[in-house]
């Protein structure tokens, strides 16, 4: 068994390359670009909901009152003649992309701390780098990847988005094996 405290720094430096991947992958290559589309009629659509003044939460139309308010035909009616959505409202105004980016780091820390504590409790000191990569690796694909499943299946997110986040997610989980694995306690 390794405790957490002696993997403090392999822990902090998977975050840090995993961070400047994302980066890379998020700004260089381009790939999730295609991930949100515009909705057609943009200003008409801003400006029919900017006069509601809807403040910044998630919300879903038509939105049923409880189980049985799914099976009242209202509802049947409304989810026939649509629109169908799933809507996030965020503050208006640029976005902070500080705060983002520290979230984030934040989120990679965690994700790290899951992969150590997972592999620090089934491995000794001195454990083979294999060994290693593989607990963390599959800890962290857990935490980086197979998360985002939920959002295709419960909110209709396009399967091609969550497939590329995944990706990103294996990739992210290799980053931090590799470095837990390289850097275990000897």
């Amino acid at each position: 068994m390794v405790p957490l405290t002696q993997l403090w720094l392999p822990i902090l430096l998977a975050a840090v390359f995993v961070f400047i991947v994302s980066s890379v992958i998020h700004m260089v290559l381009g790939y999730h670009r295609s991930d949100f589309s515009k909705v057609s009629s943009e200003d008409e659509v801003m400006d029919a909901l900017r006069k509601f003044e809807i403040p910044p939460g998630n919300y879903v139309m038509p939105c049923p009152e409880g189980p049985k308010g799914m099976k009242t035909p209202e509802f049947q009616e409304k989810m026939k003649a649509g629109p169908v959505a799933m809507i996030t409202i965020r503050q208006s105004g640029p976005p902070s992309l500080t705060a983002n980016l520290i979230l984030w780091f934040l989120y990679c820390i965690v994700v790290g701390v899951f992969a150590a504590y997972v592999a620090g409790r089934a491995l000794g000191p001195r454990a083979q780098y294999l060994d290693v990569f593989r607990f963390a690796g599959t800890t962290a694909f857990a935490g980086y990847g197979l998360a985002l499943m939920q959002d295709s299946i419960w909110k209709g997110i396009k399967w091609s988005t969550t497939l590329k986040s995944m990706f990103d997610g294996l990739i992210y989980a290799l980053i931090t094996a590799g470095t837990l694995g390289w850097l275990w306690a000897k």
